[in-house]
């Protein structure tokens, strides 16, 4: 199964990232091992994130930047509004990742 690396960059994959290179610098977990945490974390979200999550989410903003590279897009909006089962949440500044999942299967 293929996966993106996309996670890593999120606020959860950025302390396992940390973390995993402390353990690397101290000796107490050898870079292989790192490694294969990281793609485990890597396959975890996907699977987790195409399985459990089963809201949906309006985004409403400025678009201050697109872009598309690689068949990934990435938006930056200013001043959005997220809308989620009667929640709202304001933004001042978020950027947006989009891959195609079928990329996975090839």
């Amino acid at each position: 199964m293929a996966t993106f690396e996309l996670y890593r960059r999120s606020s959860i994959g950025m302390c396992l990232t940390e973390t995993l290179d402390e353990m690397v610098s101290s000796g107490t977990l050898s870079p292989e091992l790192a490694i294969q945490v990281l793609v485990q974390f890597d396959k975890s979200m996907t699977e987790a994130l195409e399985t459990q999550v089963k809201s949906k989410v309006t985004i409403k903003g400025h678009l201050h930047t697109y872009r598309f590279c690689d068949n990934v897009w990435t938006f930056i909006l200013q001043d959005a509004t997220f809308k989620n089962e009667g929640n709202q949440e304001n933004v001042g500044r978020v950027k947006i990742v989009a891959c195609d999942s079928k990329l996975l299967t090839q």
